[in-house]
């Protein structure tokens, strides 16, 4: 139902753009972005980096503020491992998979080609656990699981030229079973 609902909400936003074409300040915007990813699960915490793309739309409200929704696509190397678990050389791995969202975007006006905004929306990780034994008595294997969440932040964008544009932002997302995510990503993108 939460999957349903996030691209119920996508697509009647994508599909309502068309009656603002006409205002030539809404902006479709494509993106490239990475950076810092740190991830927790169950009280430990890795870090590595995170790189992806979004694609969104943004839609003045008067002369100073915005709205606007994002959807992003991104991968980490975000790993951990551990040897000697059960058996000596054995080894235990958990790794950050993909990460979708789907998130809202307001935010202000703050000078000439300068944005503040807050984000907040639906957030879906995958986490890869891995085992390589040794031993005939526990098997090798690996599994994966998706945990749903939220996440929320905030950032600064600031237009280079006449449509490209490099942002800054911090994000926070919280999965299922104590799964959480810190990033910190510069992004650079088209502004459509």
């Amino acid at each position: 139902m939460k999957y349903l609902a996030s691209a119920a909400l996508m697509a009647a936003t994508f599909a309502a753009a068309p009656a603002f074409a006409a205002d030539d300040s809404v902006t479709y915007r494509v993106e490239i972005h990475g950076g810092w990813d740190r991830v927790v699960v169950g009280g430990g915490k890795d870090t590595g980096a995170t790189y992806g793309v979004g694609l969104g739309i943004d839609i003045p409200v008067g002369s100073m503020a915005f709205i606007g929704f994002e959807a992003d696509a991104d991968l980490s190397t975000t790993k951990e491992c551990v040897t000697g678990v059960f058996f000596v050389g054995d080894r235990f791995c958990e790794k950050a998979g993909r990460d979708l969202a789907a998130v809202a975007r307001a935010g202000v006006n703050v000078g000439s080609g300068i944005k503040l905004y807050v984000l907040g929306g639906y957030a879906n990780a995958r986490i890869k656990d891995s085992y390589t034994g040794t031993s005939p008595l526990i098997p090798s294997f690996k599994v994966s699981d998706n945990g749903n969440g939220w996440r929320i932040g905030t950032g600064t964008e600031v237009k280079l030229g006449k449509s490209a544009y490099t942002k800054i932002e911090y994000r926070y997302s919280n999965y299922e079973a104590g799964y959480e995510r810190h990033q910190v990503i510069a992004g650079l993108g088209l502004g459509l």
